[in-house]
This record gives C-alpha cells, sequence and structure tokens, in this order.
C-alpha cells in the first residue's frame, strides 16, 4: 500500500513537473543509474551492471536525440553526450569501473550546471516579477 501511494506520488511529480524540472530529474536518474551500475560492476554482479548501464544510456540517448541544434550549446553538448555515451558501452563490456566514473563526472557536472541555470532562472524571474510589481501603481 505504501509503495502504491509512493509510486503515485511519483507519478503525480513527472506529471505535473516543468520541462526543465523534468532534465533535472532525468539527470538525477541518470547518475543513480550509473552509480548502481558502477557498485555492481565492481561487487562483479555483471548482469545487474548490463541492466543499469543500459538504463542510463537509455537516458543519455533520450538527451541527444532532443537537443535543438538551433542553439549553440547543444553543438557543445552532443559530443559530451556522445563521449559519455561511449565510456557507459565501453565500461559495461570491459567492465571498467573507471570509464563508468568518467561517465558519472561528467553527467553530475552537467546537472549541477543545470540546477544552477534553474536557479539563476528563478532568481530573474522573481526580479523580474518584483520590478514590475514595483513599477504598478493602482
Amino acid at each position: 500500500m505504501v509503495n502504491n501511494a509512493a509510486e503515485a506520488y511519483k507519478r503525480q511529480q513527472i506529471m505535473t513537473a516543468t520541462p526543465e524540472a523534468l532534465t533535472l530529474m532525468l539527470y538525477n536518474g541518470c547518475l543513480k543509474f550509473m552509480n548502481e551500475g558502477k557498485e555492481a560492476v565492481e561487487a562483479k554482479q555483471y548482469e545487474q551492471a548490463n541492466t543499469s548501464l543500459q538504463k542510463a544510456q537509455q537516458i543519455i540517448s533520450e538527451f541527444r536525440v532532443t537537443l535543438n541544434m538551433d542553439y549553440e550549446i547543444s553543438h557543445q553538448l552532443l559530443p559530451l553526450y556522445n563521449y559519455t555515451y561511449r565510456c557507459l558501452v565501453d565500461g559495461n563490456m570491459q567492465s571498467n569501473p573507471a570509464l563508468i566514473q568518467e561517465a558519472i563526472d561528467i553527467i553530475r557536472e552537467l546537472r549541477d550546471a543545470w540546477a544552477q541555470a534553474m536557479k539563476k532562472a528563478r532568481q530573474d524571474n522573481g526580479s523580474l516579477q518584483n520590478a514590475q510589481g514595483d513599477s504598478y501603481v493602482g
């Protein structure tokens, strides 16, 4: 029963999230799966490692196909996503936790930058709303 409530809550969070928040959730999910995969490789639980790393690869694939190439940043992100994906595939095939860690480091950095950008956008939006509100004379 508790698990069903937790799942329903998680589903509701996803359904009502902004695109920016969904991207952050995907980054966090990707990191979770990569960490699980790395731990499984280190524990020689190769089937579990494969399952987790493939989930991370699917998220990175989603990032790649949804990039809007009209923006310069997308041309910088695509090679990073490609490299990260390759690290996961090779790390999985070679059972090499160092390659998986390299992918984790890249995605963590991108996630942190994304979270900072979201925070700054919220602050800028708040400043804009305050400025508009302050200038209104009723």
